[in-house]
């Protein structure tokens, strides 16, 4: 696949032409021009080139060559690099990436590491909205941002249909070692998903306060609805692993109810054969003088005492409720 993306030029909210990377430099330099370069796991020699022509920080640079950085937003210079975490859900599973973005006055370099969808959707989106393209690179990372939100929500949806299934497990009241493992592996994916939607509420946030030279005032609105979005994700999860911990502490109460209530009827039964056993042992002990040892009505006598007894004993359990 090829590094570079996409490379083009706009001017005045409308697509003004594709920028080889050698004219970059030159291009950008046009009064009202701005370039948008998407790159896809780029090599050095390329980002050093983008360096170059942007004459992006080293620091910024080697960060963009790792593919494995905490979201953040740093300030280099007269331009910002941030880092937010990207999700997407391919047949079933979650796969995470991330996109850097380098911004400037008139510049703006989205680079995509691990799983990322394209951003041909969100440029074309923009190329159909000459009033939010004319308004230059600020709204084109807000739209970036705002998919890469937006991509959040299906994985949430996903994550709460996996829920409803592992509840009507848990809240029966058997023990299941495979019902365990998916309740703790979904609280696994729940942080993860987490981690990348809660750092966007910080970075909208400086980006909103400050950086006006960079971002114009008639963004923050756009801005925090990226927030919110991002905030009713982290909040999704936090109520789902919440509801999960509390599934998983019903689950163990009814598991222990139902044992006790187990060894209440093997305990009640117990009892019942305790009384024959200790009879039939006394006079299992062979004695010459045992009473009524030698009548012969002292057998039936023996087991009807018995027998009432244990039908006694059975009738006491069975009304409180241990058999």
């Amino acid at each position: 696949m090829e590094m570079v993306v996409r490379s083009v030029a706009y001017r005045a909210g409308k697509r003004l032409k594709d920028v080889v990377i050698d004219d970059i430099s030159e291009v950008v330099q046009e009064p009202g021009t701005f370039i948008w370069v998407g790159l896809w796991q780029p090599d050095e020699p390329l980002l050093r080139k983008m360096q170059e022509e942007f004459h992006l920080h080293d620091l910024a640079i080697e960060d963009a060559l790792n593919a494995h950085q905490r979201p953040k937003l740093e300030v280099y210079g007269d331009s910002l690099f941030v880092v937010v975490k990207t999700a997407q859900l391919t047949e079933g599973e979650v796969q995470y990436g991330e996109t850097h973005v380098f911004i400037g006055k008139n510049f703006l370099v989205t680079v995509r590491h691990g799983a990322s969808t394209s951003y041909g959707e969100v440029r074309a989106r923009l190329e159909c909205n000459p009033a939010l393209l004319g308004k230059g690179p600020a709204f084109a990372l807000y739209s970036v941002l705002d998919f890469i939100v937006d991509h959040y929500q299906p994985i949430m949806s996903s994550y709460e249909a996996q829920f409803d299934r592992i509840e009507a497990n848990l809240f029966k009241a058997d023990f299941n070692e495979k019902t365990i493992e998916e309740t703790y592996e979904l609280r696994h994916q729940l942080m993860e998903l987490r981690n990348a939607a809660a750092p966007i509420h910080e970075i909208c946030n400086q980006l909103i306060r400050f950086h006006e030279e960079l971002i114009p005032k008639e963004l923050r609105a756009y801005l925090r609805d990226v927030q919110d979005h991002a905030q009713r994700v982290v909040a999704a999860t936090d109520d789902l692993r919440e509801m999960l911990t509390n599934a998983m502490h019903v689950n163990l109460a009814l598991v222990t109810v139902r044992q006790n209530e187990i060894v209440k009827r093997l305990a009640g039964w117990g009892a019942i054969f305790a009384l024959p056993t200790v009879v039939f042992s006394l006079y299992g002990m062979n004695f010459q003088d045992m009473p009524e040892l030698k009548t012969s009505w002292g057998y039936p006598a023996t087991l009807a005492v018995t027998v009432t007894g244990c039908v006694a004993l059975y009738r006491k359990l069975k009304r409180e409720a241990w058999i």
